[in-house]
């Protein structure tokens, strides 16, 4: 059983437009009553009301204040998820405090803006179906879609699919429905071409360059969308900044530019699914870098680049979708020197400059591109990587992907919805890793 999503755009009539954005309005209102409600509390008591007090409260207050007397045009699910979703954040931005989150620090939750925020809400209970060409929401009723929803609706049908929820959101001009689902997935045993793999290399310039076990060498262009539609994009943008604010013309060069906006993010992501798709379909075992895309974006001649190519979606659909085609995905470590190290001889080179995009070894003389020798070292990990992971301990400290080591056992290997690290610096390591990572 896995969780997984279910993505439908929306074909609404005008009266159900008017109906979608009345409960994102309610969703935000509710959000930022629920907000205000636990700045003043905590500024009296110094702490908050949880997700089932902000309902009490809630259920008191619009039976006692007439202002609140529109609350039942919307479904009283949206009101109850919002505060959950607040209850959640706070809960976060206190474990993020107290260095029990990973990532990023968060902030406080703030208060949504109309215009500013992203409108959505989520409805939990109540009729929620698919079926041929529509979806069923609570008080939205039967709403038409773009596509067919057959491929959900018989999982449906078989018992084999359970929806948890559905959350409506608007991106640009279009309305968008996500159906979380638990799902019985059925995946197999074997790869369909066991024993097969293949290291990859992202980059900016190309945006996939791997060799798998035959020597045979695979680069995909990306579609580069961004910087393909970037004229557009500042003339569009320079036409919206020229309207005068609150004018019913302002409003349609948002809309234009929003929708430019949505149409290149809609490129990028279709190319990385066709790409990860076929290579997780036809390769047994994937080995990629643990790329640092934050701290890559912090360079500003290279951050558009980065940000247009995708690289940090690259991998998490990677490691998904490897584990629903049998396979299993090894992750380098983040301080491997893919492109320092000859793919030949393994002279590693003490330096190596972006502009040098062919790479010549000084000790036997190769000379190979930059992408294909860094693709040809992870190819190297797909074996010896599982090898020295497997001979960890469990006392060891996991890698920077937080996969925990195996047991030390002959022949132990991950399992076939499991993913791998593979080491390729002493153990000594991670901990000044953990303390460059913490220090920035």
């Amino acid at each position: 059983m896995v969780t997984q999503a279910y993505r439908f755009a929306l074909d609404p009539t005008p009266s159900q437009r008017r109906a979608l954005a009345s409960h994102a309005g309610a969703a935000r209102f509710a959000w930022n009553w629920a907000l205000a409600t636990c700045n003043n509390r905590y500024e009296g008591e110094g702490k908050w009301w949880s997700g089932t007090e902000l309902h009490r409260l809630w259920n008191v207050a619009k039976r006692n204040n007439p202002a609140l007397g529109w609350w039942s045009e919307n479904s009283k699910c949206v009101y109850q998820e919002a505060f959950r979703d607040l209850d959640r954040a706070l809960q976060e931005f206190v474990r993020s405090r107290n260095g029990a989150r990973k990532g990023p620090r968060l902030g406080f939750p703030r208060f949504k803006k109309r215009g500013r925020c992203r409108e959505s809400f989520r409805f939990s209970t109540g009729a929620i179906r698919c079926g041929g060409r529509t979806v069923t929401l609570p008080r939205l009723g039967t709403i038409s879609t773009h596509e067919s929803t057959r491929k959900l609706a018989r999982r449906l049908e078989k018992g084999a699919a359970r929806i948890l929820s559905a959350t409506v959101s608007r991106t640009a001009h279009r309305w968008h429905v996500s159906f979380t689902v638990r799902v019985d997935r059925a995946v197999p045993t074997r790869h369909a071409r066991p024993g097969s793999a293949v290291g990859i290399d992202l980059g900016v310039k190309t945006l996939l360059t791997a060799v798998d076990d035959q020597g045979k060498v695979i680069e995909i262009t990306g579609p580069k969308a961004l910087r393909a539609g970037l004229r557009k994009l500042r003339r569009l943008s320079k036409a919206h900044s020229r309207t005068q604010r609150g004018s019913a013309n302002r409003v349609k060069a948002a809309e234009r530019l929003a929708r430019h906006h949505a149409q290149i993010a809609a490129m990028r992501a279709d190319a990385l699914h066709k790409a990860t798709t076929s290579l997780a379909a036809c390769y047994e075992t994937i080995v990629v870098e643990d790329l640092h895309v934050t701290g890559m974006l912090a360079n500003r001649r290279l951050a558009r680049a980065v940000a247009d190519a995708g690289l940090g979606q690259a991998r998490r659909t990677l490691d998904y979708k490897t584990v629903w085609m049998g396979g299993r995905l090894v992750v380098a470590d983040r301080w491997y020197p893919s492109s320092k190290t000859c793919s030949d001889c393994r002279r590693r080179k003490p330096s190596l400059t972006l502009s040098e995009r062919t790479y010549h070894c000084d000790g036997c003389g190769l000379s190979l591109g930059r992408d294909i020798n860094a693709a040809r070292n992870l190819l190297s990990l797909a074996a010896s990587g599982a090898e020295s992971l497997n001979a960890c301990g469990g006392d060891v400290r996991p890698g920077p992907a937080g996969h925990l080591p195996t047991k030390q056992e002959s022949g132990a290997a991950h399992g076939v919805d499991e993913t791998g690290t593979a080491a390729g610096l002493p153990a000594a390591t991670w901990s000044n890793a953990r303390k460059r990572s913490r220090s920035a």
